[in-house]
């Protein structure tokens, strides 16, 4: 359920749905609000894509060392680090797929 949906099992009465519908225009007329948000939502792609470059960098080193030194605790830290390094490179692309459906790109080049 999306965060401004309301439950099936809630009724509003007319005047509280006039309320939030009014709630909701001004809202949506907030260019420093939506302005904002954009940031923050930008920020937050920033750091899951550093982290997905850095887990992959971390990941590639230790498996390359592990199996050049046959060493079992660097074999035990890439089994480690490379599911995690697939989830956050599916949330990713998650986030990706979910703003190519909604139209809300965060680049031109994306």
């Amino acid at each position: 359920m999306d965060d401004w949906e309301i439950p099936e099992d809630v009724r509003l009465s007319p005047h509280e749905r006039i309320a939030l519908l009014e709630i909701e225009a001004n809202l949506l007329r907030d260019r420093r609000l939506a302005h904002r948000m954009r940031r923050r939502e930008r920020d937050r792609d920033l750091w899951l894509r550093l982290a997905v470059a850095l887990l992959a960098v971390a990941s590639l080193f230790v498996a390359v060392m592990g199996i050049r030194t046959s060493d079992p605790a660097l074999l035990w830290c890439f089994a480690l680090l490379w599911p995690l390094t697939l989830l956050q490179t599916l949330r990713l692309l998650r986030r990706a797929a979910h703003r190519h459906r909604t139209g809300d790109r965060l680049t031109p080049w994306l």
